[in-house]
């Protein structure tokens, strides 16, 4: 392979890079606690869209539980926004690891 091949595969390879990285941005995973009654709604580049609780894990009497389900629920969300992004760019870059690419 000649130089001009090399290069001309890293210009694909880095516009399907963009490419991917503009539908994960637009790509939306829902995080979920107590059976669905705290959800997150998140990007897959990790921009939190939404944040919904249900009236039955509202109790004023323990804000410390509603706080952990909010915690469970973002980090669902952070583990599916981040399996998602893992396998979009192993399409891009055929496996390969790639320093600073998820």
């Amino acid at each position: 392979m000649n130089q001009m091949q090399l290069m001309a595969q890293v210009k694909k390879m880095q516009a399907e890079m963009t490419k991917a990285q503009e539908e994960l941005a637009s790509t939306v995973v829902t995080g979920s606690a107590a059976g669905g009654e705290v959800t997150v709604d998140m990007t897959c580049d990790q921009r939190v869209k939404s944040v919904k609780i249900g009236a039955t894990a509202i109790d004023p009497q323990d804000p410390e539980t509603l706080e952990d389900l909010v915690l469970v629920a973002v980090n669902d969300a952070l583990s599916k926004a981040n399996e998602a992004s893992q396998k979009r760019m192993a399409s891009v870059t055929g496996g390969m690891r790639i320093p600073g690419i998820s």
